[in-house]
């Protein structure tokens, strides 16, 4: 099964690291978000990837050419006029991976239209490329085959950003305590799985995937949510990035369920 990742957007809500390179290329502990993401779904063991590119789509292209090279351990032998390569050891993951350039300015639903000829009729992961989660996605995937609907999100509760008050009919505070992470609403966190049916209701670049796909989906009784009680962070400011790296720094990473 596919996994499909959205990396094509601007970034703009952390545009003090976005202006030089795609958000997904942000990194964690020295390596860019979109890698610990596709770390996450190897370790479930989904290993081909398609990269929905946009923004700054080359440093992504670019990154992954390197990618062997700088996982090998490599001798380079120029005593005969030449550059001989020798690869003695490789650390790299079994990844295959498609980088799709699917515009600048193209809309999420979109991007994954565009990738329709990669994908074909086969049911596909997708998430976006800025959030991180520690969801089994195997119990997603069978969660997803059990009900037999086109579409499943992954819904998380997103925490209230500030105290809670207690209040009466007369105006007055009766309590007031801390946030909780029941306090919140259930929101999407993206983790989807799609039959290929999805297409069908995808039209063209503009189309926004979480507007009237994720709407038609649901008033058509084709949507399911499955519900996420851990971890889940998307990183869509310097804050968010700060403390996701001191989480990877100080061995917290919830969503790291690989080893070294």
């Amino acid at each position: 099964m596919k996994v499909v990742l959205l990396a094509g957007g601007y970034g703009t809500r952390i545009s003090e690291e976005s202006q030089f390179k795609p958000k997904p290329m942000i990194e964690i502990g020295g390596k860019p978000i979109l890698w610990h993401i596709m770390k996450e779904y190897s370790f479930y063991g989904f290993n081909e990837f398609i990269i929905c590119a946009g923004y700054k789509q080359h440093v992504i292209k670019e990154w992954f050419a390197d990618y062997f090279l700088h996982n090998s351990d490599i001798t380079f032998d120029f005593t005969q006029g030449r550059n001989d390569m020798t690869i003695h050891n490789q650390h790299c993951e079994p990844w295959k991976v498609t980088v799709v350039d699917t515009g600048l300015n193209t809309m999420t639903g979109g991007r994954i239209k565009r990738i329709q000829p990669y994908v074909g009729t086969e049911t596909f992961l997708m998430t976006y490329g800025d959030g991180v989660c520690d969801v089994d996605v195997k119990k997603l995937v069978e969660f997803h085959k059990s009900h037999g609907k086109i579409a499943t999100l992954t819904a998380v509760m997103m925490e209230q950003q500030k105290g809670v008050l207690d209040i009466g009919g007369d105006n007055a505070v009766h309590s007031f305590r801390e946030k909780s992470h029941t306090d919140g609403a259930q929101i999407n966190a993206g983790y989807m799985v799609f039959s290929s049916e999805i297409f069908d209701y995808l039209e063209n670049d503009k189309t926004i995937l979480e507007k009237e796909p994720l709407q038609q989906l649901a008033q058509n009784g084709q949507l399911m949510s499955y519900k996420h009680t851990g971890f889940w962070q998307c990183m869509d400011t310097k804050r968010e990035m700060d403390m996701l790296n001191q989480l990877y720094e100080q061995k917290k990473a919830p969503w790291k369920k690989w080893k070294d």
